[in-house]
């Protein structure tokens, strides 16, 4: 019996006759990834929230192109981390074997995004399926979809909007810097070069800023990271709202949320309640994945997620 579904709409039992084990070998294949390298869970959350600001979420930001001219070679996107690509192929590998041709990378990079949140003790949430894969990677499409961390308030609420996410979304999804880390060149200008009259930004926390220029001298080798959040930075929890508050945001999009009035009280409640903040995320996610989704005829199945089929 075939069920009528609005334009571009998602369901949850998409795959439940043609894949029905589909979410339980992705799990297993993002679990194994993680047994290799905690950086599977940083690196699959950024590439989802990556694939889905640009041309939504249609898995283009795995095309691997020859000319280094798609989605992935952006300036934006070099410093994806390769295991959130890997933990995409490898779980596609695996969804491959046991139902050839029926599940896109879109939806398998959705699926992963959810458990990989799960594998770090945040809260679990069923994902909507049905997505396609999209025909279009191109590294100039970037320009412009994607936060930077200089970003304001007013600017964050912009570009979330253009994908139908409000203040509160954007807030929540900034809690998944709970997990992963970030390069100095995102935010030494918050440490030597803020203002004419501060080398140091003054909403930055005096022993959390010394720890930084430790961590951050001013010619540092430019593959040098730090945790995104000082605490618990291998748990996804609320701890990155707490850290707000006590002026230890790592990037100026991440302080912006405590020291403007205007979202200061999401903050401090998050912070204060991990129940509101795991409520808000998990339908943050669930909007974010239906972003721009090709759907019925749409797109095609790829075979191999990191190339187009024709």
């Amino acid at each position: 019996m075939i069920i009528g579904r609005g334009e571009g709409q998602l369901v949850e039992n998409f795959y439940r006759s043609s894949c029905p084990n589909v979410e339980s070998i992705v799990q297993q294949a993002v679990s194994t990834k993680f047994s290799q390298t905690f950086t599977t869970i940083p690196a699959t959350l950024r590439l989802f929230f990556h694939d889905c600001f640009v041309q939504g979420c249609d898995a283009s930001i795995m095309i691997a192109s020859p000319n280094n001219d798609a989605e992935k070679d952006a300036p934006d996107n070099t410093s994806l981390a390769g295991d959130g690509f890997d933990t995409v192929v490898k779980a596609k590998q695996a969804v491959e074997q046991a139902c050839p041709g029926k599940v896109s990378c879109a939806d398998i990079l959705a699926i992963a995004a959810r458990d990989v949140v799960v594998l770090a003790g945040g809260p679990s949430f069923n994902v909507e399926l049905g997505r396609r894969d999209g025909l279009i990677s191109q590294a100039s499409l970037v320009t412009g979809n994607l936060p930077e961390p200089t970003f304001n308030l007013n600017q964050l609420n912009t570009i979330f909007a253009k994908n139908n996410l409000s203040q509160n979304d954007m807030i929540a999804l900034s809690g998944a810097h709970t997990v992963g880390f970030s390069h100095c060149s995102r935010f030494s200008d918050r440490l030597y070069s803020f203002s004419s009259s501060s080398s140091v930004d003054p909403s930055l926390n005096s022993t959390y800023a010394q720890q930084l220029e430790a961590a951050c001298p001013q010619n540092v080798d430019p593959s040098i990271a730090v945790d995104l959040d000082p605490v618990t930075p291998r748990t996804f929890d609320n701890v990155y709202y707490q850290n707000l508050v006590a002026g230890k945001g790592l990037l100026t999009s991440d302080q912006v949320l405590y020291t403007d009035l205007a979202s200061q009280p999401t903050i401090v409640d998050f912070a204060n309640n991990p129940g509101d903040f795991n409520g808000a995320f998990i339908t943050a996610m669930r909007k974010l994945g239906r972003v721009g989704v090709k759907t019925g005829k749409d797109g095609e199945i790829r075979t191999d997620c990191t190339a187009f089929n024709s």
